[in-house]
């Protein structure tokens, strides 16, 4: 049983407004500190030019002098008004910026409150939702149910609550489908089931504690007049988290292959095929060719179609099995899937003559008595063996190169042996 731990109390960290406030009034004093010193000094200023202006005769020097003492008077006057209005609007700044601090930091303690306040609910909480009998998991991977159209089942599923906090988990049932890779999904929980997932029945919530298992019951109900064949439904467990304005639906669920016993057909067709060749640079090595064709599930059950490839040359026939799409080849009745063959080994000789043979084998279990029928397609493509031919250009014009200057050469010495007999005396 797990262990609860007391949540400790936490230290309250000192104001950030109260923190601001005492650095604004810190410069407050000062402040008032520069204009104490500076009327001082103002003050001091103007005493000791005072008495220069209350001489009572003057001659042209002294009076010289005295007007000269007069502007240094109204210079320390300016000067000193001038530094009082720089002190206050110091003084003003600092009590702005201060102002400005303390808002600061009680805007980054309101964006915290906000953040811790406005954080998604359940982001930590973690899940699992497995096929299970009445008491609890049974190991099993999927729900297999086969039955008559009228008649129903009650299978279970459990869901684990992983997380540290008792949950409220949505329970959802709707028709299920394979992606375009061939993953089980279901359709979305606001979407009307119209198929098996409108034959289930679950409850609509359940709730359950920290690390417990809850066992939820599915009824599976056929209608009477349901359609023989598979009929792919699921059922999840969701927990919608809120993160700003989005909300995000998370499920878990289990999938369940509801299949309605009566006349099954497997059958599959072939459609929108496409070969392509792709030339080896080296003209002693064979190309690849790319055969891409649509596989529809045309039958009642589900498929897993195996599909073979065969090609005919000049060169002869090869025959190839398609595993371009692994095990992943399930497909639902309706359903259709687009796979792609890379055939190497293949030379451009010409026409290549391709058949794609489609064997529409049922997924799960076996079903006696149902016969597979399998279908062929064929196509044609042209290869020019442009590589091939441009080596033998090459090999045609060396050697025509060669004939030309071997030919060249001959005639040159004939040439010059002639001339030779023809500079010769008689009787030499």
């Amino acid at each position: 049983m797990p262990t609860k731990s007391r949540p400790r109390t936490p230290r309250r960290a000192p104001s950030a407004a109260a923190g601001a406030g005492q650095a604004a009034r810190a410069p407050r004093a000062d402040a008032a500190g520069h204009a104490t010193r500076a009327t001082a000094l103002v003050t001091t200023t103007t005493l000791t030019t005072a008495p220069a202006t209350t001489a009572p005769t003057a001659t042209a020097p002294t009076a010289r002098a005295a007007a000269a003492i007069t502007r240094a008077t109204l210079a320390a006057r300016a000067a000193v008004a001038i530094t009082r209005a720089a002190l206050a609007i110091r003084a003003t700044l600092t009590a702005v910026a201060a102002r400005a601090a303390a808002v600061a930091a009680a805007v980054a303690v309101a964006l915290v409150t906000v953040v811790v306040f406005t954080a998604p609910a359940h982001a930590d909480t973690t899940w699992s939702v497995v096929p299970a009998n009445a008491d609890g998991p049974d190991g099993r991977s999927v729900i297999d149910i086969e039955l008559p159209g009228g008649q129903q089942v009650t299978e279970h599923i459990a869901v684990i609550n992983r997380s540290t906090q008792p949950v409220d988990f949505a329970i959802d049932a709707n028709d299920g489908y394979l992606t375009a890779k061939g993953y089980f999904d279901m359709r979305p929980s606001d979407a009307t089931p119209v198929d098996g997932g409108s034959w289930i029945t679950v409850p609509d919530k359940v709730t359950i504690a920290a690390g417990a298992t809850a066992v939820v019951p599915v009824t599976v109900a056929i209608p009477q007049n349901a359609t023989p064949g598979d009929h792919p439904a699921g059922v999840t467990a969701s927990l919608d988290t809120i993160s700003g304005q989005v909300r995000v639906q998370n499920r878990v669920g289990v999938r369940l292959n509801i299949r309605v016993s009566g006349n099954y057909a497997a059958k599959v067709a072939v459609s929108d095929i496409h070969t392509t060749y792709t030339w080896s640079w080296n003209p002693f090595t064979p190309g690849t060719l790319d055969v891409t064709y649509t596989l529809a599930n045309t039958g009642n059950v589900r498929l897993a179609p195996d599909s073979r490839i065969q090609t005919s040359t000049l060169a002869g026939q090869n025959n190839w099995d398609d595993t371009s799409a692994a095990k992943a080849r399930e497909i639902m009745p309706g359903g259709k899937r687009t796979f792609t063959a890379h055939l190497t080994g293949t030379w451009p000789l010409g026409p290549i003559d391709t058949t794609i043979m489609a064997i529409p084998s049922p997924a799960g279990k076996p079903l006696p008595g149902v016969t597979a029928e399998r279908i062929a397609i064929d196509t044609t493509l042209w290869a020019i063996p442009w590589p091939q031919l441009a080596l033998l250009t090459l090999l045609l014009l060396t050697l025509l190169t060669i004939r030309i200057t071997s030919t060249r050469r001959r005639k040159r010495i004939e040439k010059l042996l002639i001339l030779n007999n023809r500079g010769t005396p008689l009787g030499a």
